[in-house]
């Protein structure tokens, strides 16, 4: 009876399945945001009030409501906007509230318009053409920008300011620095009333041109970018302190050597001071100094050293608009913790003593006496969010587990909380900061659920050193153990990511199921050296980038094959950028394991990488000579066995192609075959239509070797 229920069951069973629309490879690239279960676009907080906003699912209208009431209503549309204002604005995408009255609209960086919902007046701004990295302050409507390499102020009408007037085209004013490492996003930061704007200097005089080919033109004409690589001549930063009503600028130039990092910039509440996060070059040793606005040096407010590096990737947060006291991240612990700091003492002390992974701050009560950031919690596959209160009392505020959004509600003592899991596609709650549901915003349906698609399941395995590693297995619909499936290892590896989540599909890539479809299994592993497990975890592969990254892939491979339904000897190996890096490493360094790999942009000798990442990780090439020949590619090329392909975008900017170039050139030296494609005008990735066609690119290539 059981059995003959069992065969009825899986008959069952692949009727529901054949009956369930498929997908094909295109549909998985091209389609996954518009299968990404439905979330409120845009949810905010009116300020002062417990009301929100959100826009429609079209963005053409912003919808407002309250904890207490079940509908919503339009509150303005583009089309109002438009109208009153003049602008042309396509979408509210850019749409924030800066006063309980008032929201910004911008089309995301040329155009930026205040609109009073109340009157139906605003006040619109619009920079220049060729102008870059505009950034607005709505209190002052001043607006901040680039054009070429000198940096600009329009206040408040059509006319603009030279704040620098640098012809040298190697003087940088108001772009990002370092590379965008150490958490910066911008080179442009105002002051809380507008009137003091700080940005970012940079002299490349002694960075080396790199040159990129448009093939665009007839003939081809040549970009050149600055690229410093590993062991060359570094940036040489500065922090400059404009007065919009002096009209004089100050600079801050690094204290421990003229190419050191300045970064984590942020004027005081009081806009008396300064404060500016400054990291040596080798980047093991970092303080945080206080100036002043004549760009005195206060007092040293933190120092911090470690053997393999110290990264500050947070500028200080301000509780309070009414105080200059501040919180800092620090990992000097081993896990990213929060410190109080008195900023007139230069003492701190902890506000929390975590051992897991803080993620980021999220916000403050409205007297600053309670902190809200989101952490990975005792589950690093998680981000859930905590409040903490100025003696360190701690709780766990959001209670399913899963991947967490948050956003505090001004008044009446609600926060939104929006998430998803490995079961749950996404829920969007109003909580009471006592726990209590007050709102149910969506439960939103999985739009997968009238396809045919696999299971995905999320485990972990230990490693060589005992670390519990993390790993995602995604199998086809209709599984059966009693077969033997070829497997594609799906690998990024590299410092910062995480590729392992509980959320909606556990952060894969539909292509993967896709992939599945066609009876393989896709697995993916978080390995030493990747993110939100701390320090410890992450800083073993300091001078080795590709050592314990390797070891632990083949501690998966190892669990595979003790899995009877893996066919251990038809393996494939595909990642892009570090991934690109560490499925070359695998086809080369481990040969004979994987039947075929596909490497994306990879890195091939970490000599032709850039400073601010690459030497964090492997010091100078003078200071590790055996760590970057172990680690270089170039002197693997003769161990290959199996099919490999590699891929570039020609004007690759971070990856440059300079590195895939020299490896082929290894190979031909040593008389061994490789493939090779490349995306014309693509940068480090492919994205657009064209994303598509490489994925059709990487999978058929798997499908057809890795027999």
């Amino acid at each position: 009876m059981k059995i003959i229920f069992s065969f009825l069951f899986l008959s069952l069973s692949i009727i529901g399945l054949s009956q369930k629309t498929t997908f094909n490879l295109k549909e998985s690239v091209l389609k996954q945001r518009a299968l990404s279960p439905t979330r409120l676009n845009n949810f905010q907080w009116i300020p002062e009030t417990d009301s929100y906003t959100f826009c429609s699912a079209d963005w053409q209208t912003l919808q407002q409501s309250t904890v207490s009431s079940e509908k919503s209503i339009e509150l303005t549309s583009v089309r109002q906007i438009n109208e009153k204002l003049g602008t042309s604005f396509t979408h509210l995408a850019y749409a924030r509230w800066v006063s309980k009255d008032v929201i910004e609209v911008s089309d995301g960086g040329s155009v930026f318009a205040l609109y009073n919902i109340n009157t139906k007046t605003g006040n619109v701004q619009k920079v220049p053409d060729g102008a870059e990295n505009a950034h607005f302050h709505a209190a002052s409507k001043n607006v901040a920008f680039t054009i070429e390499n000198n940096l600009f102020v329009q206040q408040n009408d059509k006319y603009y300011r030279a704040i620098t007037k640098n012809k040298d085209k190697n003087i940088v004013s108001g772009q990002t620095f370092a590379r965008s490492e150490f958490g910066i996003t911008e080179g442009i930061f105002w002051s809380n009333s507008g009137s003091l704007l700080a940005f970012y200097q940079k002299d490349e005089s002694e960075v080396h041109d790199y040159p990129l080919l448009d093939i665009n033109q007839t003939p081809g004409a040549v970009k050149f970018i600055k690229y410093p690589m590993a062991g060359q001549a570094s940036e040489k930063p500065k922090v400059g302190i404009y007065n919009l009503k002096t009209k004089k600028t100050i600079f801050i130039s690094p204290r421990s050597g003229v190419d050191s990092y300045l970064t984590n910039v942020a004027f005081t509440p009081s806009e008396k001071y300064l404060l500016v996060a400054e990291v040596n070059r080798d980047q093991n040793h970092m303080w945080l100094y206080l100036y002043d606005l004549k760009g005195k040096l206060i007092r040293t407010l933190w120092e911090e050293q470690n053997d393999k590096w110290v990264e500050p990737e947070h500028p200080a947060f301000f509780p309070t608009t009414t105080s200059d006291n501040f919180i800092w991240i620090s990992e000097k612990n081993g896990f990213n913790n929060l410190y109080y700091v008195d900023i007139n003492s230069g003492l701190n002390r902890a506000l929390t003593a975590n051992k897991f992974v803080l993620k980021d701050l999220l916000d403050a009560n409205e007297d600053g006496s309670k902190i809200y950031f989101s952490a990975t919690g005792p589950n690093p596959c998680n981000t859930v969010v905590y409040e903490v209160d100025m003696q360190g009392n701690q709780r766990l505020l959001t209670q399913a587990e899963g991947t967490h959004r948050f956003s505090l509600a001004p008044k009446g003592g609600f926060y939104y909380d929006g998430y998803s899991s490995l079961e749950i596609a996404n829920r969007e709650y109003v909580m009471t900061l006592n726990g209590k549901m007050a709102k149910l915003l969506q439960d939103s349906a999985d739009k997968l659920a009238e396809y045919k698609i696999g299971s995905t399941e999320i485990g972990n395995i230990k490693g060589k050193d005992g670390s519990a590693l993390y790993y995602r297995m995604i199998k086809p619909a209709d599984f059966d153990p009693q077969k033997k499936y070829p497997v594609l290892v799906y690998v990024y590896g590299g410092p910062h990511a995480q590729m392992v989540t509980n959320s909606w599909l556990a952060g894969a890539n539909l292509w993967m199921h896709w992939l599945a479809e066609q009876g393989y299994l896709v697995f993916t592993l978080d390995n030493r050296g990747s993110g939100e497990r701390g320090f410890a975890f992450e800083s073993q592969i300091h001078r080795q980038l590709g050592t314990v990254e390797m070891e632990d892939q083949l501690s998966g491979v190892e669990f595979l094959n003790s899995l009877p339904y893996v066919d251990g000897q038809r393996l494939a190996v595909h990642g892009w950028s570090f991934g690109g890096f560490m499925t070359t490493s695998l086809m080369l360094r481990q040969a004979g394991i994987f039947n075929v790999g596909v490497a994306g942009g990879p890195v091939t000798d970490w000599k032709f990488y850039e400073i601010m990442y690459g030497e964090r990780y492997m010091d100078r090439p003078e200071q590790n000579p055996e760590g970057y020949q172990v680690n270089s590619l170039l002197n693997h090329t003769k161990n290959l066995k199996g099919k490999l392909l590699l891929i570039h975008g020609t004007v690759d900017d971070v990856v440059v192609m300079q590195h895939n170039e020299a490896l082929l050139k290894s190979f031909i030296d040593n008389g061994v075959q490789a493939d090779y494609f490349v995306y014309p005008m693509h940068p480090h990735n492919v994205s657009g239509k064209d994303r598509a066609h490489l994925m059709e690119k990487v999978l058929t290539y798997i499908l057809d070797n890795n027999k």
